[in-house]
């Protein structure tokens, strides 16, 4: 249960040895020690120094449980498993894939593996999240999206249109869950410094993940639904949705 000054007792993170998941984790637990479970992927050579990250950062423990997120059948043991010690009050979903874009749309396993992933599997992990939260009668879901699925770019479309339908399932699970007490997240950052994006050629407005850490942790304990990192991206995007199609292929993005 998530204390009367906003402190969880316990953290969930989906994408276990992810960057920004990690980051977030880290913020919440500059509010006090809490537990922490990271799902990752089974044999994932990160999640070692996961478990590590989270130790340094003040975690009272930390535990680590398998998670394929290409095996939707094995999803509501993985959940049981998170919830076997007792109420999550934290549960971020923090997984996802992006291949070489110019690959992905002309190769169809490549196409299905990563709509698996990004859509399917997050899909798969918030029914079972909004059950679980639904039955104990409160928690926070944050879930990663990206501007990407905005409005969605011939540069990387396969990536932004999987982005897009994470970003519309989980608005519409928050509002479902409303009633329940149960508040849900969702993130669209821009370019963020990680090791996945440490080859790619730095975009305008790229941020830390330790910015994305504490804009998280802020926006859901004001209880927001949405949220740009860096937030003047919400302006950026504003633009870029109502500009029409003739241009807006024109554009060098």
């Amino acid at each position: 249960m998530i204390n009367a000054v906003g402190v969880p007792k316990t953290l969930l993170l989906f994408g276990g040895s992810s960057e920004i998941g990690l980051a977030i984790c880290a913020e919440y637990l500059k509010k006090g020690p809490m537990r922490v479970i990271l799902a990752t992927v089974p044999g994932d050579p990160a999640g070692d120094a996961a478990i590590e990250t989270m130790t340094a950062a003040g975690a009272t423990s930390v535990e680590r449980i398998d998670f394929d997120a290409l095996k939707p059948d094995t999803h509501p043991e993985v959940v049981e498993k998170a919830f076997a010690g007792g109420d999550v009050d934290v549960a971020i979903v923090a997984f996802g894939v992006q291949g070489v874009d110019e690959e992905v749309w002309q190769d169809q396993r490549k196409a299905v593996f990563t709509a698996d992933i990004n859509y399917t599997a997050a899909v798969s992990v918030g029914v079972l999240l909004g059950e679980r939260l639904r039955a104990q009668g409160h928690g926070q879901i944050i879930a990663m999206s990206s501007v990407a699925g905005e409005r969605v770019r011939r540069s990387n479309f396969v990536y932004g249109s999987t982005k897009a339908g994470l970003d519309g399932f989980f608005l519409g699970l928050g509002e479902a869950l409303r009633e329940f007490n149960v508040r849900v997240l969702v993130i669209r950052p821009g370019m963020v410094r990680t090791r996945l994006s440490a080859h790619v050629k730095e975009a305008p407005m790229t941020v830390n993940k330790e910015d994305v850490g504490r804009l998280a942790v802020r926006a859901a304990d004001k209880g927001k639904e949405i949220v740009w990192a860096p937030p003047p991206f919400r302006y950026v995007m504003i633009v870029l949705r109502h500009i029409p199609r003739p241009i807006f292929r024109k554009l060098p993005i």
